[in-house]
């Protein structure tokens, strides 16, 4: 697993994990807590955090809601990284659900990465953030 399958997750930053079930990927999550050099906090965090890990399958509820929810223990220039099953795969969010979901809740659509064997990854950030 290539440790920049997340663009901007680097050493030192403080990483939430919300949504996490045995279907995610546990390769990625031992990647992204060895780049960070350090474990991911749960969704229970009072911590302010850099980076936001949204596990997020189809039928976990309404997306715009988990966004909404995932942003507010979130810096001002902090990132979501929205990780969906890819298509064909249980739970697969069809990518106009996102580009609806995202602006209702505040945030852009950056890019999108093949993040791990069976999800894939949206970044997502406040459109303020992105001009930096």
């Amino acid at each position: 697993m290539n440790v920049t399958v997340l663009a901007g997750i680097e050493s030192g930053q403080t990483v939430q994990e919300i949504g996490y079930d045995d279907d995610c990927d546990e390769a990625l999550r031992s990647t992204l807590e060895t780049t960070i050099g350090s474990e991911l906090l749960d969704e229970d965090t009072d911590e302010v955090v850099d980076v936001v890990i949204l596990w997020f399958r189809d039928e976990d509820g309404d997306l715009t809601d988990a966004l909404v929810d995932s942003i507010t223990s979130l810096t001002d220039k902090g990132v979501v990284w929205l990780l969906t099953p890819k298509p064909g795969r249980d739970g697969h969010v069809e990518p106009e659900d996102i580009s609806d979901a995202a602006p209702t809740a505040g945030l852009q659509q950056t890019s999108s990465v093949n993040a791990a064997a069976d999800w894939q990854g949206t970044r997502l950030v406040s459109p303020k953030a992105s001009r930096r």
